[in-house]
């Protein structure tokens, strides 16, 4: 099984690498990740030699449809595990139109290239899986409760969290219209 992990040299997506490679010796994790001020390769230093060996990364952009058809191409990606985001709220406020890009267009772009290699003749392919990875930030403020629930209603405050709870949406929406297996987490 081949997996596409996004962000994987930001501090989640490495841990994440971590795990995974460690927890499932028969899998291949190709890394893609744009390398801006929240991925560092430093981040992989760790990898062992076996861990190395199941580990191929590529520098680049969520946003670059070519790249990521590539990738699925020569790579036959199998799952999708989405870490890449612009993901400081402070930074959104500065600059909101490059979370807009990369958390809500890149976002499209991987749902967009999977399904054309995951989805043949009227049906899934069998074993796909989108996986979006969101915030707690898409809820807003803590209420009166001081937790939140899967049935808490969105309520962006920031750019950021708005360009997360989108993407969020898009995955939601190609689940509903097309069917995709996906699942978010936050």
């Amino acid at each position: 099984m081949k997996i596409l992990v996004t962000g994987c040299a930001g501090f989640i997506g490495s841990n994440f690498l971590y795990y995974y490679l460690e927890k499932y010796k028969d899998r291949t994790i190709i890394g893609l990740d744009k390398l801006t001020y929240a991925g560092n390769l430093k981040n992989l230093d760790n990898l062992s030699d076996e861990q190395k060996a199941r580990f191929k990364f590529i520098k680049g952009d969520i946003c670059n449809s070519e790249l990521v058809e590539y990738i699925f191409q020569q790579y036959e990606i199998d799952g999708v595990i989405n870490f890449a985001a612009e993901s400081h709220v402070d930074r959104s406020i500065l600059d909101p139109q490059i979370f807009l890009k990369t958390n809500v267009l890149g976002t499209q772009v991987l749902l967009d290239v999977a399904k054309k290699y995951w989805y043949k003749d009227g049906r899934w392919k069998e074993g796909k899986k989108f996986l979006q990875i969101s915030t707690d930030e898409v809820y807003g403020t803590l209420g009166k409760t001081g937790y939140f629930t899967e049935t808490t209603p969105l309520a962006p405050r920031s750019p950021y969290s708005a360009s997360k709870a989108s993407a969020d949406l898009i995955v939601m929406a190609y689940h509903e219209t097309y069917g995709m297996p996906v699942n978010i987490t936050r």
